[in-house]
């Protein structure tokens, strides 16, 4: 069968115009700190291209327009020495299932400046920023359901949800904990810039309009003692790899799991290191970030991630349900 030019071109433009999801980078107010760096990804029926975000590349359409109503929002908290581009891969699939995603930089704590990346009771603040600026200040705001928030943490960004849905932790408990594992990663760093702050549990804000979360690789999981989480009622999928360098168990996740009052969703992934939980690396992220590159091997992040993303969706799927 012959096709005319016109046939031919019309495939070409259709193959080339696949819908996307939607992304916008915006900044974030923070009353006590400089303002913070965000992107959003959000449902849309425009046509997406590929664009570079950091390290990596992705396919959306930039400042396309918002496709739905009454959409739920999760917020993204990333890892010490992140950014919000490293979990874009999940934040796409959540998209691409109808949910608003805001992710941030924490300031002080990114890839650019580690300089406050101990003062951790700064994260959790800087998370109920970034969801008072997505349900008051976002151009799209009216699109949101503000009943439906759900939160993604990984690493430090797994200890900011903890503390968002209610955890509260001692982090005096760090000096005795780094006194019996000085080897461990954290307490070499922590060291290393000069100390840990003293931080007063009552420093730490919440927020209950985050009624679901995703916690991988939880830092710092030690310092919730069950007393401490037992005000968490938000339901939660908890992840860790067997083979964590980082956070070792059974004193992070482990910990964190054996602690909760009602026992999460709890997925052990066999042969995942740390950094399994961030989006699969590219040639880039692998000349200027080698470290965050690292799996043990035979393990498969872009594999792993097929699965990791259609879970994270499903649950916020299952708890954050269609009204």
């Amino acid at each position: 069968m012959k096709l005319s030019v016109a046939a031919i071109a019309a495939m070409i433009l259709t193959a080339t115009t696949a819908l996307a999801s939607g992304f916008v980078r915006v900044s974030v107010p923070d009353p006590d700190g400089p303002a913070l760096e965000a992107g959003v990804w959000y449902p849309s029926d425009a046509p997406g291209a590929s664009q570079q975000l950091g390290l990596y590349r992705q396919t959306v359409a930039a400042d396309g327009a918002v496709a739905g109503r009454n959409l739920p929002l999760i917020v993204i908290s990333h890892g010490t020495g992140g950014s919000f581009e490293g979990h874009y891969d999940t934040a796409l699939a959540l998209a691409d299932a109808g949910f608003v995603v805001a992710g941030l930089t924490h300031t002080g704590d990114n890839y650019r400046d580690l300089s406050g990346f101990t003062r951790v009771e700064n994260r959790p603040r800087h998370m109920k920023a970034l969801v008072d600026f997505m349900l008051a200040s976002w151009p799209h705001r009216a699109v949101l359901d503000s009943a439906r928030i759900g939160l993604f943490g990984f690493s430090a960004g797994g200890f900011t949800g903890l503390v968002l849905i209610g955890g509260v932790p001692d982090l005096g408990r760090f000096p005795h904990y780094c006194a019996t594992h000085p080897e461990e990663w954290t307490c070499r760093k922590v060291k290393e810039a000069g100390g840990a702050s003293r931080v007063e549990p009552g420093a730490f804000v919440h927020d209950p309009r985050i009624t679901a979360a995703v916690i991988a690789a939880p830092a710092i999981g030690y310092s919730f003692t069950t007393e401490a989480l037992s005000s968490i009622k938000a339901p939660i999928q908890l992840w860790r790899g067997d083979s964590d360098e980082i956070l070792p168990h059974p004193r992070y996740a482990q910990h964190v799991y054996d602690g909760l009052p009602s026992k999460p969703e709890y997925h052990v992934v066999a042969n995942a290191g740390h950094f399994a939980f961030l989006a699969p690396c590219t040639a880039m992220a692998e000349r200027y970030a080698p470290e965050i590159c690292h799996d043990p091997a035979g393990f498969d992040r872009a594999a792993f991630h097929r699965e990791f993303n259609a879970a994270v969706v499903a649950f916020f799927k299952a708890k954050l349900p269609t009204p």
